[in-house]
């Protein structure tokens, strides 16, 4: 999809260069991006990836090492620079905005507004789900996408006139398009469920997850963080039925193995069973 997402764009870029006054520079600049968008390197997502998180930490207040919300970001994270071989960093933006977001190189950013809505556990599990998006490799798509629509940008922005240079000053926005990147249902489901397997994993509470999607979907549809992370109270009933299902599995397990002792005992040793089933009634369930 994205291959063919970035042939659309150079076939657009191609009619522009056939316009009478186009910035052939820009133009030509815009070829590059769309040919990049599907062809990204893996020290290039790097890169790219840490170059938008510099810019977006220059445009938020950053949390200082003393402050409470780092240390308190430290003391839940702070030890989990590594997972499934990926590195990750942690970084807290001092602003009331419930909101969080990861980058592909393994930058995590979580938002002041978010830490006061959610208990330590609700919170290790969006920092798990944002971990999960870049773990399942949804920011890098995210960045291609990216690419990609800065080239469609930069070809507008080659024609001269007004909205050419309207285009052209929005071509740095790059950090914007990832931060801002909706991601898909699936894409969501992914990331909850490598979540919900990071409380699990720590031995933390797994229904932190369901409570912090439910106060989530307190925010409203309209919320700036539900239009790039959908459907949270949708994903805490799914989540949900599958802890139960977890649960119900396991007590299943358990009968199973119940009954496969009490019948070698009645097999091999008869007399014990009857003594245990006359003081026990309920093992013959």
């Amino acid at each position: 999809m994205l291959k063919q997402l970035a042939t659309l764009c150079c076939v657009f870029l191609f009619c522009l260069t056939g316009c009478e006054e186009t910035d052939l520079r820009l133009a030509s600049e815009a070829g590059l991006d769309a040919v990049k968008a599907a062809t990204l390197s893996d020290a290039t997502v790097q890169d790219l990836a840490r170059q938008a998180s510099t810019y977006s930490d220059s445009k938020h207040q950053v949390a200082a090492a003393g402050n409470r919300y780092a240390a308190r970001l430290q003391r839940l994270v702070g030890h989990q620079a590594h997972e499934d071989g990926r590195s990750f960093s942690y970084k807290v933006y001092l602003a009331d905005e419930v909101n969080a977001f990861a980058m592909a190189d393994g930058s995590i950013r979580i938002y002041s507004g978010l830490m006061d809505m959610l208990d330590d556990d609700e919170l290790r599990f969006v920092i798990g789900h944002e971990m999960g998006h870049v773990a399942k490799e949804h920011m890098r798509k995210k960045m291609q996408l990216a690419y990609a629509a800065r080239a469609v940008r930069k070809g507008i922005a080659s024609q001269t006139g007004v909205v050419g240079e309207f285009a052209r000053s929005q071509v740095g926005g790059f950090s914007e398009l990832l931060m801002g990147a909706q991601f898909s249902q699936l894409e969501e489901k992914e990331a909850d469920d490598y979540g919900l397997s990071f409380l699990k994993k720590r031995g933390y509470e797994p229904a932190a997850a369901i409570a912090a999607l439910r106060k989530l979907a307190t925010l409203g549809d309209k919320h700036s963080f539900l239009a790039s992370h959908p459907a949270p109270g949708k994903r805490a009933a799914r989540l949900e039925s599958q802890l139960a299902g977890k649960s119900t599995s396991m007590e299943e397990s358990q009968q199973n193995v119940r009954n496969r002792v009490m019948d070698f005992l009645e097999r091999q040793f008869p007399a014990l069973y009857e003594k245990l089933c006359d003081f026990f009634p309920w093992l013959q369930g």
